[in-house]
């Protein structure tokens, strides 16, 4: 088992996440403790599974909402708990699978290398990826990176990262946003805003099919409008921060 940290912890948020959940868990504590899953109101019966998971491993910590409330708030209730217990950054990955559990050691790495930093995967795409996810993602990449007046975002969408917890979670308590499928992109454009840097690292994602165990929720309309009001929002307010992001980016180059 590795050593427990005190400083970064591994949190994954879980809704209805399939038979994928408790390999995806044993998987992260196989190189990381500790890990908390927040079951985001959760009916497929896996906040029992992975509660008896967690009564047979020290370094697991489940905290169960009574509710679906959806990814970023799921995230923000984790972080919440994660600094009360004196934690500073967050590595957040997906539930079902698709992170590569492998990669978290050289992702906590660079963040202690770089604290102020957030540490964000690029992913690479195996050939079998839906070609409409990985070309739609193309168009949230590039408004992000508009809005951040080109900062060094490499993928917006891609949840495997690790957060300074401090800077996100008052971010998150100073507006209403970024509480379901916008949490991703919408985080690192405001920690951009907001002086935190991004550091990119590769790491692979596999889209597994139905019959591999693979759940998908998302849904192409709702959640691609959910994405196109929440880069008004951003665009609007990359304009008000216009004249400050200008003069930051100049300091820099000089």
């Amino acid at each position: 088992m590795p050593t427990p940290s005190t400083t970064h912890l591994v949190l994954i948020p879980s809704y209805n996440p399939g038979p994928k959940v408790l390999a995806t868990v044993r998987a992260a504590l196989a190189q990381w403790s500790p890990v908390w899953v927040v079951v985001d109101g959760s009916s497929d019966g896996s906040d029992q599974a992975l509660q008896a998971l967690a009564d047979e491993n020290p370094g697991l910590k489940v905290i169960v909402l009574p509710e679906n409330r959806g990814k970023g708030s799921a995230v923000l209730e984790g972080i919440t708990q994660a600094a009360a217990a004196g934690f500073t950054h967050a590595l957040t990955m997906d539930s079902d699978g698709q992170h590569p559990a492998d990669l978290i050691p050289a992702f906590m790495a660079a963040s202690q290398a770089q604290p102020a930093a957030m540490v964000l995967g690029k992913p690479v795409f195996a050939a079998d990826a839906p070609a409409l996810r990985v070309n739609g993602r193309k168009v949230s990449n590039g408004w992000a990176n508009l809005e951040t007046l080109w900062m060094g975002i490499g993928d917006s969408l891609y949840g495997f990262r690790v957060y300074p917890i401090a800077p996100l979670k008052r971010i998150m308590l100073g507006n209403r946003w970024m509480r379901r499928f916008d949490f991703d992109p919408e985080a690192v454009v405001r920690l951009c805003w907001a002086g935190v840097q991004p550091l990119n690292l590769d790491a692979p994602v596999r889209y597994f099919r139905a019959d591999e165990g693979g759940v998908s929720h998302f849904r192409y309309l709702r959640d691609n409008t959910l994405l196109t009001w929440m880069h008004t929002r951003l665009f609007l307010g990359f304009l008000l921060r216009l004249p400050r992001l200008v003069w930051r980016r100049w300091l820099a180059a000089h």
